[in-house]
């Protein structure tokens, strides 16, 4: 493995810098490394999955520690980014990058692969409400960032099933965020950074004020706040090949139509006349095209230069355009602050009771490319909405009513419309069919995300072997988001008519126009939970290795969401109209059993039973074991079976949404449409924007029909020990999860059976022909070069359904040396690695195989599974002065994906594959692997004060290109690679207490 984990620069890098930290990376589950980080002083704690206090934190499941200590000295500084640092985190993971999905401002763990609704995410072990917008639609999680960091003391990452303990979605593992307790004193920190491109601003500090010994006076209180905001970064600011479709340079494709295609749409207007059958309504453009004759509007405006287009199809001059490189950005600002206390005390000499409140506010902002003026009606919209089917018109007649202007007193030739002089006495042949992005009207939405969470709780003990707890939470989750740059159907019709919107000079429009145009849409929706939990524990008596130890417990939680509609009314063209409506009760009943039955062997075993009042049950059980025969030596191992209940989105009947996933038109349909096919079916574009990469949707409605995803797993593994200095883990894992709840499981083979078609009806009939609930839902306009081939698909029906099977297994590996080097100096290395051995899809139509792979594509960015994932902390500790180095291993990836309709991993099966002779079919087959190395040091000033400093991704290592992820993302990968985009980042800081 080493080989392979800390090959090339990360491991001279590593060494060259003595390296070093401590990082936020999973502590190895030993019984050195956890009982220091998790109880230094041999208290009794309650580790994740467990209901028992113990002074032995390794529990038989392989549970990872980060603590505040380990945090720190790792220069991390957000909850999301901790926890998304653990290996285990895998496929599905949202990360911070990701800006164009439902989830887009929103951060979600994934462990095993297993989706972000498969990871159970607790704050001091209880839940929280869930985020209002689902993940692709249908998948439910917490948001990370609303996490307060400055107040975690440790993060603990299970990282086997814990339905036994916790109830639904903890399939892939549990994240457990623990908070301080108590605090005396005040302390807080201030830091500053900056990316060594002047970008990427960073501002961050906390407070924490607290009062009352508990031990002495048996109470404390604290407040605390927190703010961290990070700027923007835009893809011009990167360069090549961040901000730019053509990758001919490279050997790859041109695929940005922008600097090329008359007809593609950019913040130039091009126009070519063709008729109007209503003159009212700028909708009824023809078909009929008088010729191939294209104008640009503005050729004085053309900063990037001009370029002409000739041949069978459109002919003219057009101004080049790279809209990545003019308007995306691959990192939104964002800001968020929180406020948070607690107070706790000590009721009696044996009951405790605490109430904890916390408010956080994320903010993101988002901006995207301009909306174009051709596009299909609102999803769930009348087809004349479509402004793309045949294209939308500037007419020879504008007027200030906006109707009947071809008559009207004050009727004036259309200044937007080079063919209006000529055809005044012709207004019916005179139409300009018009392509535009409206470059002038800022795209983009403000994402404001408000958790409101309050905790409260008596936990107490009877005699000297019962020990009792009831704790309650409230958590409610407001999110507003403002779209800006969608444009309005009603209003956008009218200042076509009317003339009020000046295409020819954008820069002149005033912004009241432009607000009438695209009005900000404003949409608020919310989660809710309460939850009520309680539970009793008692021992029972001695067994040769200490107490038999029962607890059992209930729950009662009620969860609600309400994510209302944006595009309700249906009067703003591609604004999402995804919906999802709930409401439930949950009551479970668990128990749990502890039995050291030898000194060198405790047996572990639990269940629960959920009901839902949907109408359906699950129980739950799990059984562990640990065997200890030296003390240098532990094994380990668990077997549990769980499940994860329908979401809102997946269940409810009210609930519904359109997907998108992005699709290469094959190489048959690209010859219909003025190009060519290779002998692979490949398409060679030709230019024509029809054949070019799109965003295909998929029309789905809540199920209510639908049974829980049910799970088995098991885990075995091995701890070692040999010396006082060194531990090591080895756990394998392997999970089965079934019934699994689809979005259209089939959907890549509807896309596929389509375009095997010449024509509409056959390729209708083909998609139908896939299986129920599969039909053709919209299709693009007619190609004008080519008016009788086959369109394009836009969207297709597909059903929600219990469907297939999912088998994950794999390794995870950890150790730990901490060597003193002596005068005071000490030396600690760690690493963990997880290795996927196998994650495959059990489907009808054969094994669809991810691991390594961009598979599944569908799910959260399409970024894929890596085959590993790792990480190697150094750290020197002399006296007052701490260096730590951290190398981030991600492996390399396949460029296919065999959810997509096809069932090989073959570099033939590439997601992309060159169009250029001679280019080898394996140039873009991989994602080439990613190492980046964060470098941290403290010094302590005093005992009140020490600075630090961080240097992120140390040797400016860049992303790998991967030229087949998602159209938000051009040529990277936001979830594996993110700091391969913004660089180097340098950050300083101070921390005080007192």
């Amino acid at each position: 493995m080493s080989s392979r984990l800390f090959a090339g620069s990360a491991l001279s890098a590593v060494l060259a810098a003595f390296a070093a930290p401590a990082s936020a990376q999973s502590m190895p589950e030993t019984p050195a490394a956890i009982e220091a980080a998790v109880s230094p002083d041999s208290e009794e704690v309650v580790v994740t999955g467990s209901l028992f206090r113990r002074t032995n934190s390794e529990t038989p499941s392989p549970v990872s520690v980060l603590t505040a200590d380990t945090l720190a000295k790792a220069g991390i500084t957000t909850a999301a980014d901790a926890i998304r640092s653990v290996s285990a985190d895998s496929g599905g993971s949202i990360g911070v990058g990701f800006q164009s999905g439902f989830s887009a401002g929103g951060v979600a763990v994934s462990l095993r692969g297993l989706g972000v609704s498969s990871t159970l995410v607790l704050v001091d072990g209880l839940r929280s409400t869930n985020f209002p917008i689902n993940d692709d639609g249908h998948n439910a999680y917490v948001d990370l960032n609303s996490i307060p960091f400055s107040l975690i003391d440790r993060v603990e990452v299970l990282k086997d099933g814990a339905s036994a303990t916790y109830g639904a979605d903890a399939i892939g593992g549990v994240v457990n965020l623990i908070l301080k307790k108590q605090f005396v004193g005040v302390a807080g920190t201030v830091e500053g950074g900056v990316s060594s491109r002047g970008d990427a601003g960073r501002q961050r500090a906390n407070l924490t004020v607290g009062y009352g010994d508990y031990a002495e006076k048996g109470f404390n209180i604290y407040l605390n706040g927190e703010f961290q905001q990070d700027g923007r970064v835009s893809n011009h600011s990167r360069g090549f090949p961040y901000n730019n479709r053509d990758l001919t340079s490279i050997g790859g494709n041109d695929q940005n139509a922008a600097d090329n295609s008359l007809t593609q749409a950019t913040p130039n207007a091009v126009v070519v006349r063709t008729t109007q059958s209503d003159l009212n309504n700028p909708l009824s453009g023809g078909t009929t095209l008088f010729n191939q004759n294209y104008t640009t509007l503005n050729l004085a405006d053309c900063a990037r230069g001009t370029y002409t287009q000739t041949g069978s199809g459109p002919n003219g001059i057009g101004c080049k355009h790279n809209i990545e490189d003019e308007y995306f950005q691959l990192a939104p600002l964002q800001r968020k602050y929180s406020i948070n206390g607690r107070v706790s005390v000590r009721l009696s000499d044996n009951i405790e009771g605490y109430i904890t409140g916390s408010y956080s506010n994320s903010y993101v902002s988002i901006l995207n490319a301009p909306r174009a003026l051709r596009n299909t009606q609102p999803y769930g919209g009348a087809p004349n909405l479509a402004s793309s089917n045949p294209g939308i018109v500037l007419p020879v007649y504008i007027c200030s009513a906006g109707v009947n202007c071809a008559t009207a007193a004050n009727r004036q030739l259309n200044p937007n419309n080079p063919y209006a002089a000529a055809f005044a006495n012709d207004p019916a042949n005179g139409a300009a069919r018009i392509y535009y992005l409206f470059g002038d009207i800022k795209a983009g939405s403000d994402r404001t995300n408000e958790v409101y969470r309050f905790a409260s709780g008596l936990h107490g003990t009877i005699g000297n072997d019962w020990t009792w707890k009831v704790d309650g939470v409230y958590a409610r989750d407001n999110l507003k988001i403002v779209q800006h740059g969608f444009l309005n159907v009603a209003n956008t019709l009218s200042a076509i008519n009317t003339g009020a919107y000046n295409f020819v000079n954008p820069s002149l429009n005033t912004q009241d126009v432009r607000d009438f145009i695209s009005p900000d849409k404003t949409t608020p929706s919310h989660s809710q939970m309460y939850s009520l939990d309680a539970a009793i524990t008692k021992q029972l008596f001695e067994l040769p290795g200490g107490p038999l130890m029962l607890a059992v417990g209930g729950q009662v939680r009620r969860e609600s969401l309400v994510n209302n509609n944006q595009n309700e009314a249906l009067d703003t063209w591609t604004l999402t109209t995804s919906s999802a409506f709930g409401k439930h009760t949950v009551s479970a009943g668990y128990f749990e059993i502890q039995a050291p039955v030898l000194s060198t062997l405790e047996l572990n075993g639990s269940g629960r039973y959920d009901h839902y009042s949907e109408g359906y049950g699950r129980f739950s059980p799990k059984i562990g074991v640990k065997f200890t025969p030296i003390r240098q030596v532990a094994l380990r191992g668990t077997y549990s079976q769980g499940f994860r209940a329908p979401t809102f989105a997946e269940s409810g009947p009210r609930s519904q949404y359109a997907g998108f996933v992005t699709t290469t038109p094959p190489g048959n349909f690209c010859a219909a449409h003025g190009g060519s096919a290779t002998a692979t079916n490949t398409c060679v574009n030709g230019g024509n924007p029809y054949n070019f990469a799109y965003s295909v949707g998929r029309g789905f409605v809540g199920n209510p029909d639908l049974k829980p995803e049910t799970s088995r797993s098991f885990t075995g593994g091995i701890i070692l020990e040999p010396t006082s200095w060194f531990s090591a883990t080895v756990d394998y894992y392997n999970v089965k999860k079934k019934n699994l709840i689809a979005n259209g499981p089939l959907a890549g083979d509807a896309i596929a059976a389509y375009y095997k078609q010449s024509n509409l009806a056959a390729a209708t009939a083909a998609v139908a022909a896939i299986g129920p609930g599969y039909s053709v839902n919209t299709i693009d306009s007619i190609d004008p070069a080519f008016p009788n081939a086959l369109p394009r698909l836009l969207i297709i029906n597909a059903p929600f359904v219990n469907v297939n099977y999912d088998k994950t297994s794999g390794l995870d590996f950890s150790a730990t040396a901490r060597v003193p080097l002596g005068n005071g100096v000490r030396f600690t290395s760690k690493v963990e690695a997880t290795y996927i051995i196998q994650y495959d899809r059990h489907t009808a139509q054969g094994v669809q195989k991810y691991a390594g792979t961009m598979g599944p594509y569908d799910l959260s960015s399409g970024n894929g599974t890596p085959d590993w994932r790792g990480n190697w902390q150094n750290t020197i500790e002399a006296g007052k002065f701490s260096l730590t180095a951290t190398a981030y291993y991600v492996g390399k990836i396949k460029a296919v994906a065999t959810d997509q309709g096809n069932l090989s991993r073959s570099c033939s099966a590439s997601l992309y594959k060159s169009s250029q002779a001679g280019v080898p079919e394996d140039r873009f087959c991989y994602v080439k692997r990613f190492i980046n190395v964060d470098l941290n040091a403290t010094v302590a000033v005093n005992d009140h004060f020490s600075i630090f400093g961080n240097v992120g991704n140390l040797f400016d290592a860049r992303a790998p290109i991967a030229p087949a992820s998602y159209a938000s993302s051009p040529n990277y990968l936001t979830t594996w690679h993110y700091a391969g985009l913004i660089g180097r980042t340098f950050r300083a800081g101070a921390n005080f207490s007192f």
